[in-house]
């Protein structure tokens, strides 16, 4: 269970300041998938992922693995409800993603979710400080109080924390690749989810990011879903998956 700011066995409501909340019922999934599937609007081809039946047990680790252009990138945006299902259901912490509007469904993901993306995504002419409380600010969170959270992970991340003040041009690529961590983890998710996080790193370094993102996970009782074609990450995880074997297209098309 984590310290803060959710615990298992509580119900949390979101305002968005108009009529109604979502409530998040008390569930053993951190992620529930039945009968998914997608296809993308507009393309004559068949859907591009088919999943009958997944879950993700709170707490827990899973590495998914799969080619480039297989569909895992696809499956991440369902997941954090930025592209939503053709069919099926996608519940996320008990939550069906489907039930909430667009505007609902980015507060969610903001508060509950962080997402390491593959580009990193920082916005380069903003300092690190200002990157991080951008993503604290969405997620309702305390602003006053961001700076001494973000140092307190640029430790556990072994960042030199005089970055903080610096503009995200001047960091190199594994800096930034730590600060993009920082940030998805400023609101303390449950749910922590990382499309190819070590795409841009030496084998060296990718081992001990690796060793890192798993201890601070372990650590705040976050479940960890990261998928990359690179099947060395799985020697990390106790869960791996092969996108095809739970994905009945097959990957036979090649997406995104």
């Amino acid at each position: 269970m984590k310290g803060e700011p959710y615990g298992e066995g509580r119900l949390v409501e979101i305002s968005q300041g108009c009529a109604g909340a979502e409530t998040i019922a008390t569930s053993s999934d951190a992620v529930k998938i039945s009968g998914l599937r997608f296809s993308y609007p507009g393309k004559a081809a068949a859907a591009v992922l088919d999943m009958p039946d997944w879950r993700i047990p709170r707490g827990g680790g899973v590495f998914v693995n799969g080619a480039s252009g297989s569909g895992k990138s696809t499956l991440l945006n369902l997941l954090a409800g930025i592209l939503t299902a053709t069919a099926g259901t996608v519940e996320i912490l008990g939550q069906d993603l489907a039930t909430l509007s667009a505007r609902r469904r980015d507060a969610f993901r903001a508060k509950h979710m962080g997402i390491v993306f593959q580009q990193f995504n920082l916005i380069q002419y903003l300092s690190v400080l200002d990157n991080i409380r951008l993503a604290a600010y969405f997620g309702v969170q305390n602003i006053g109080a961001v700076e001494s959270r973000a140092l307190a992970l640029f430790a556990a991340l072994e960042l030199d924390r005089t970055l903080i003040r610096k503009p995200a041009s001047d960091l190199s690529v594994g800096q930034q690749q730590r600060v993009a961590i920082v940030r998805a983890l400023i609101n303390a998710p449950e749910i922590l989810i990382a499309d190819e996080p070590t795409s841009a790193l030496d084998s060296d370094t990718r081992d001990a990011f690796m060793a890192l993102l798993m201890t601070i996970s372990r650590a705040q009782g976050i479940t960890l879903i990261v998928a990359s074609h690179d099947i060395a990450l799985s020697q990390c995880f106790q869960q791996v998956i092969s996108l095809s074997a739970i994905n009945r297209c097959g990957g036979a098309q090649r997406v995104y």
